[in-house]
């Protein structure tokens, strides 16, 4: 039986008729029933390091791009370039490995995402010239972009509700983390031994792929929607057994089915997305993620940039940059707690308006102090707004389309992550740096707008129960 297409009502919650329930339902009514233990914390621990591994290659562009600049005598509009064909990479990796995802398997897409970024890595320590560094930090961001979305819409079908929004509020903490170990990296191995040598001990990372094979099975609700009972079945089977060995008690029974309307395989896609079940919520998702990444990268360019005009060199100002981003831990620690606490939408909307009020208050700064504070402040409510949009996103997108929903959600966010920087020049030149701290703050109190008025709550619920 396919998914029902009817008009969702105020709040976006999708409609569910009283159907007969489904091997998936009694699948996921399952997988809902584990009580929390080893087994799921070595899960979120394994996605989580490589998550760790994918943001210090993402950052670490930050405190190369002087020594390859140098290097390769890129002016300022070429180093530019090198970046944003980061952001265009993760655009097209997003896209295409949910669709994959949602067609071969998270697992496999989630392990090749990883290689890819390795490969990459590789190759970028042998670039020869402007032409082949382009080249290669595309596809390095090709494997980033793959990676993020298609982790997040892994761990959202592995992790019952009570803890969903947490596990993944903590994936997107690596970010912070993995910005602070690149800093560090690059610290000690950049002057010693060049920048090459940084891309091919980030490149060695990729060996963690290896541990995804081993530890991380196919998501059971994925095989249920192919109608592949059997082999979801089996690895449900000994996720319980293992469940069982960890917690030395037997498991209790089931609540009951999940009711759901996929009786067998269905057919999800881009055409699911835009559904009348789904339009509003893939449109406001789109809307969100684009307002808050453009915002953001446009914002962050600039961080260090105001540091240095209030009389900072540079290696103060990298040092400040890092000192401030310490704040992005307690920052997503905080809404890995309130995501579970106050739900997912007002959790997300609040720590957004939190973000463009910092934003606002760090462009007005009058002296290097108060910059510091403003930033480290700024710092803390950005990684608490990430963490929730990683939290929320995958939960509003059916099982059938949620690597694609995920996928197309961040490329609309990496379409703003490429302007932003480009944008930022023009905005300087007709009206100053403050302007474009207050340009950031109005596109993410947009967001957070978009998010009360027109996205369902979803604490504390089912998969199935939220999207069908």
């Amino acid at each position: 039986m396919t998914h029902t297409a009817s008009t969702p009502p105020p709040g976006g919650r999708v409609p569910r008729p009283a159907t007969e329930t489904s091997g998936a339902g009694q699948l996921a009514a399952r997988l809902e029933r584990l009580p929390w233990s080893g087994y799921q914390r070595k899960l979120l621990l394994v996605v989580a390091t490589a998550w760790l591994f994918d943001s210090i290659d993402l950052a670490s562009l930050t405190f190369m791009l002087s020594p390859i600049s140098t290097e390769f005598a890129l002016d300022h509009a070429q180093a530019g370039l090198v970046g944003s064909t980061s952001f265009l990479g993760m655009l097209v990796g997003a896209v295409v490995a949910g669709a994959l995802a949602d067609r071969v398997g998270r697992r496999r897409v989630f392990q090749w995402s990883i290689i890819v970024w390795g490969v990459a890595g590789i190759a970028l320590a042998l670039s020869w010239d402007f032409s082949s560094l382009l080249a290669f930090r595309f596809l390095l961001g090709l494997g980033m972009g793959a990676e993020f979305p298609v982790a997040a819409a892994l761990m959202a079908e592995f992790l019952p509700a009570e803890r969903r929004g947490r596990g993944a509020a903590i994936l997107e903490g690596a970010w912070p983390v993995g910005f602070v170990l690149a800093g560090t990296l690059a610290y000690f191995i950049v002057e010693p031994l060049g920048w090459r040598a940084m891309f091919v001990i980030e490149a060695c990372l990729a060996l963690w792929a290896l541990v995804i094979r081993r530890f991380i099975p196919e998501s059971p609700r994925w095989l249920a929607t192919h109608g592949r009972y059997a082999e979801a079945e089996q690895i449900i089977t000994e996720i319980e057994k293992t469940v069982e060995a960890t917690t030395g008690k037997p498991l209790p029974e089931p609540a009951g089915p999940v009711i759901t309307t996929a009786s067998g395989p269905e057919r999800g896609g881009i055409r699911d997305l835009f559904s009348p079940s789904y339009r509003r919520r893939t449109l406001s998702l789109w809307a969100v993620w684009f307002c808050i990444l453009l915002g953001y990268y446009g914002l962050t360019t600039w961080l260090g940039g105001l540091l240095t005009e209030r009389g900072l060199d540079v290696i103060h100002s990298i040092q400040y940059v890092l000192l401030m981003a310490l704040w992005g831990i307690p920052g997503f620690l905080s809404a890995a707690y309130l995501v579970e606490r106050v739900g997912r939408k007002f959790c997300l909307a609040g720590y957004t308006v939190a973000s463009a009020v910092a934003a606002y208050a760090y462009g007005q700064a009058g002296d290097r102090t108060e910059l510091i504070l403003t930033g480290s402040i700024l710092q803390f409510f950005f990684f608490g707004m990430w963490s929730a949009l990683y939290a929320y996103t995958p939960e509003l997108f059916p099982t059938r389309s949620r690597g694609i929903g995920m996928g197309t959600a961040t490329a609309a966010g990496r379409l703003g992550a490429v302007l932003g920087p480009t944008l930022v020049p023009i905005i300087l030149n007709a009206a100053g740096a403050t302007a474009v701290f207050t340009i950031s703050a109005g596109l993410f109190l947009i967001a957070a707008s978009v998010v009360v008025a027109l996205l369902p709550e979803t604490k504390h619920t089912v998969l199935e129960d939220i999207s069908g």
